[in-house]
């Protein structure tokens, strides 16, 4: 078999709107340099070897997964190890009385909420250059703080990582949904934002490693640059290796690139798909309700997201550990977390069934965060810390492809992706307020509060996947259902002799786009 066919749009039976209006939305000028760009000709539909997209696929996978997610482990290490250096003694040397420890944790998602509209960029900027510069920057910050005395000087360096690390992670899961079509993508965004987990994972096992030696320095200064320095050279990394589009990708031969410039115009009725944005359909996803919702889902998980890393070895200390044991003991509960963020995307994947992926997931950190804010012995309280981390960092990473998987075109994928964190990352301002010192070593009220927000997501879930199903109703009665088009489709191409072939543009809006669940 080669490595693509196609058929031409010819006669009357074939099926002419499914194939007008599956691609982005342009004239029969644009279209047909869209597919002349993919190698097809103009109204071609597209099938391509499976086992060629198999291997191209997995390329994908081994170059830009684990590129991407190392980046993130940084960056969550960069942002969470304060929790760790607090208790490493810069809590002391910095004076952090009162509600100055806080303010550090709030000075953060500030600037991460003010900046978050740099996930645009991912489509504007080349994706290499941006990511150097942003990588580059928390890299300095981070490795900055390790010379700093006043809690002031750490408040302005807290802004600026907040500023930079607002261009990275937010826009990796929409970079992602230009090399993976939109049910390959919730296992990688899965897979990519794992590296929370894990990053909280190595960072207790780090910062045990430091804290239990006897540096020259504070044993704080020496986690800070121990964890800033790698993010520097990784900079370099990015600019190097991160490829712009999957048809600029080095690792690719051109026959494989062939592919996934077929791939993109099967996916979005083109191939090239960074350089520019349609700021009408940007304002119309900013303006879409179930975008709003996904926001306030996000805001919701984030209470307990935000809160979890940085207060942890202090909550595990309160239980009666010391310092060095509350270090170890993080890892564990994020470790099973790491896991299930990579399980459950997968599972919703091929199921095609996000919301109850959700739901289940919310329920288990809600009920974690009972435990915590209910029982007294250390053996139930520590279980409830494994029921929270189960559940919050994998609802995050199904969260996030939903997004992806329910916009139109890769501008509004755009705008649901700055909706969803504007909104949702103001949850951390709430969450990282909820345990002051004085309330320890039970911290009954931020546990509640935490719990009570996962159960909230829990409902906003239920509304979306309800609403959602009203659409794709609508959708069946407006177009007649999948099943209906593809045989008609089947008719149609027997009738003209030719094969059963893709459709191009199916990830945008038309006859065969229908709402993920």
């Amino acid at each position: 078999m080669g490595l693509f066919s196609s058929t031409k749009n010819g006669g009357g039976d074939e099926p002419q709107d499914v194939v007008a209006q599956s691609g982005e939305k342009g004239g029969g000028a644009d279209r047909v340099e869209r597919d002349a760009e993919a190698g097809v000709g103009a109204g071609a539909q597209v099938q391509i070897d499976p086992e060629k997209e198999k291997r191209v696929r997995r390329k994908l996978d081994w170059h830009i997964i684990p590129l991407v997610s190392g980046l993130y482990l940084l960056a969550f290490l960069d942002r969470s190890n304060i929790g760790n250096a607090r208790i490493a003694g810069m809590s002391e040397d910095l004076g952090l009385d009162g509600g100055k420890y806080d303010w550090l944790l709030t000075i953060f998602y500030i600037s991460y909420i003010v900046f978050e509209f740099q996930a645009i960029m991912w489509k504007i900027v080349p994706p290499h250059r941006w990511a150097a510069f942003v990588v580059f920057g928390w890299g300095l910050v981070s490795t900055v703080q390790a010379a700093i005395h006043t809690w002031e000087a750490e408040m302005a360096l807290r802004f600026f990582m907040g500023l930079t690390e607002a261009g990275y992670g937010p826009g990796i899961p929409y970079l992602l949904s230009f090399f993976y079509l939109r049910h390959e993508l919730g296992l990688r965004a899965g897979l990519f934002l794992s590296a929370a987990p894990l990053a909280n994972t190595f960072a207790g096992a780090l910062a045990y490693g430091i804290t239990s030696g006897s540096p020259g320095i504070p044993k704080w200064r020496v986690l800070f640059l121990v964890e800033g320095l790698p993010t520097i050279v990784m900079a370099g990394v990015a600019w190097f290796f991160l490829p712009d589009s999957p048809e600029k990708a080095r690792f690719l031969n051109e026959e494989e690139k062939m592919v996934v410039r077929a791939r993109g115009v099967r996916q979005a009725g083109a191939a090239t798909r960074v350089g520019g944005v349609n700021w009408k359909e940007f304002g119309e996803g900013l303006a879409d309700p179930k975008g709003w919702i996904l926001g306030l889902m996000y805001f919701s998980c984030n209470v307990s997201f935000s809160s979890l890393p940085v207060f942890l070895p202090t909550i595990l200390k309160e239980m009666g550990f010391s310092a060095i044991n509350a270090q170890g003991l993080t890892a564990p509960p994020f470790f099973l977390s790491f896991l299930i963020t990579i399980i459950t995307p997968y599972i919703a994947d091929r199921t095609q069934q996000r919301g109850i992926m959700l739901i289940i997931l919310t329920i288990i950190g809600g009920t974690g965060y009972v435990i915590l804010a209910a029982a007294k012995s250390v053996a139930a309280r520590y279980f409830g810390v494994f029921l929270a981390a189960a559940g919050i960092f994998p609802a995050i990473a199904n969260m996030l492809p939903w997004v992806l998987n329910n916009q139109g075109s890769d501008t509004r994928r755009g705008a649901g992706i700055v909706l969803l964190n504007v909104v949702g990352q103001c949850g951390p301002l709430l969450g990282t307020r909820m345990y002051p010192t004085h309330e320890g070593p039970f911290y009954v009220k931020g546990q509640s509060v935490c719990a009570a927000f996962m159960f909230f997501t829990t409902f906003l879930v239920i509304v979306l996947r309800t609403l959602l199903v009203w659409e794709n109703r609508k959708l069946d009665r407006k177009y007649g259902t999948l099943a209906q088009q593809k045989q008609a489709m089947q008719e149609a191409a027997s009738t003209v002799g030719g094969e059963t072939k893709h459709e191009v543009g199916v990830e945008n809006y038309g006859p065969l786009f229908r709402y993920v669940l």
